[in-house]
């Protein structure tokens, strides 16, 4: 799975915001996170995020009351849902072009599709199809981020432009991926701390898309709601565990090379300021996971589960108390054992490589055997998944003790366009 490199959630939300629609809001400089289990990373100068969404040190009362009104701007440099901190609910889905659409096609329905978000974002209804399920909510924080699959560039005869960073994904050990829930044309991330509000924009812009694009696959999943817990603190993820501690911040030398794509280099003059999104629905093995001991589960992440400390670390340590992971226990091991996650995941073992994770759970009910069909929906924005995702992956399948209760089930990988300016649409610097 992957999970240190960034797979503790939510950390460092202020509620505060410049009011501007460019540049990084204090928001968006302290609340940048995931929440899932594998790397993560933050954002770049420049980044059209306005949000006023409150943070979880507020009163949980005060907080909750001021969910509604909150807003993220849908134009800017990057589209949202990238940088912002992460929402309550999200929707996924994938879509797949129809024949014949070809590129006028798809230009028509990113027009659309982006002229339907930007009036969503800020609390408006659909200007068509709208079904009035969220008319009397605000807009939540609602963020829409939009991807191009492989797939797409043949369909809408655009071979040409297709990014080399969009390869498949190599097959890893122990993969069980499902084709018909992973993949796709056309990727959409609707994120927003209301389910209502969530549902609501998918189900207008899978209208919008009739005739153009069907839906291939969808998945819902959640987060912690903002306000929860009195104090800010990191979430945790359906095995109980602090996820998200180590996500790349924005404010780290290097940050925004990790996560978007530089003008000028190996990838297309179209996606400069954009990203690569990799999907992977992991589900839990909760059952056998929580049969073992706390103490073990400690030792196959390689922290405390109470309060996120390393192993190894003195009485007092928290979550961001660096990692020795040369520190030994008392009998003379090491405290954090060879195959604990986070010494397989850490940077330091991975030639530094880091995505910003994204995650969400999920909790889909009972398999035929009883069993949970719940984990992650696991989301990496980085700048090439070729440098990123599939080298730690390849790492953490081969010597990660967690893998043992995991089961990667859906797979996709996903070209993120940069954001739209004002009056203009997602996908214009390719298609236009």
């Amino acid at each position: 799975m992957a999970t240190e490199t960034g797979t503790d959630s939510t950390t460092g939300q202020d509620g505060t915001s410049d009011g501007t629609a460019t540049g990084f809001t204090r928001r968006a400089l302290l609340g940048t996170a995931g929440a899932g289990l594998v790397i993560g990373a933050g954002a770049g100068a420049g980044t059209a995020v306005a949000v006023d969404r409150p943070g979880p040190h507020r009163p949980a009362a005060e907080a909750g009351a001021g969910l509604g009104p909150a807003r993220v701007a849908f134009h800017g440099e990057h589209q949202g849902g990238i940088l912002e901190p992460q929402q309550a609910r999200v929707q996924l889905a994938a879509f797949d072009l129809a024949g014949g659409v070809g590129r006028d096609g798809l230009r028509t329905l990113l027009r659309r599709w982006s002229r339907t978000a930007a009036r969503m974002a800020v609390g408006e209804p659909a200007d068509e199809f709208e079904n009035q399920v969220a008319l009397d909510a605000g807009p939540c924080s609602l963020t829409v981020t939009f991807g191009f699959g492989a797939g797409l560039f043949d369909k809408a005869g655009l071979a040409d432009h297709r990014p080399a960073g969009l390869e498949p994904l190599p097959a890893f050990p122990a993969d069980a991926l499902d084709p018909a829930r992973g993949d796709g044309d056309l990727f959409v991330q609707i994120g927003a701390d209301d389910a209502l509000v969530a549902v609501h924009a998918l189900r207008v812009l899978q209208r919008q898309a009739a005739g153009t694009a069907a839906l291939r696959w969808q998945a819902s999943g959640f987060a912690r709601t903002p306000g929860a817990t009195a104090a800010p603190m990191t979430g945790r993820n359906l095995m109980g565990q602090i996820d998200g501690t180590n996500n790349p911040q924005p404010t780290e030398d290097g940050f925004a090379a990790k996560v978007f794509v530089a003008a000028g280099g190996e990838q297309p003059a179209w996606l400069a300021g954009g990203s690569f999104l990799v999907f992977r629905r992991i589900r839990m093995l909760l059952d056998n996971w929580e049969a073992l001991p706390v103490d073990r589960q400690e030792r196959v992440i390689g922290r405390r589960k109470s309060d996120g400390a390393p192993l190894g670390a003195p009485a007092g340590a928290g979550e961001r108390t660096p990692v020795d992971l040369a520190a030994q226990a008392p009998d003379g091991s090491l405290a954090v054992p060879s195959d604990a996650h986070i010494r397989v995941a850490a940077p330091a073992a991975n030639g530094g490589a880091a995505m910003l994770r994204r995650g969400f759970s999920y909790h889909d009910g009972l398999l035929a055997d009883g069993s949970p069909d719940a984990g992650l929906l696991f989301l990496a924005f980085q700048a090439d998944p070729r440098k990123g995702f599939t080298p730690v992956q390849r790492k953490l399948a081969r010597g990660d003790g967690l893998s043992r209760f995991l089961r990667h089930e859906a797979s996709g990988v996903y070209a993120v366009p940069p954001g739209a300016p004002q009056g203009g649409y997602i996908g214009q610097t390719l298609l236009d």
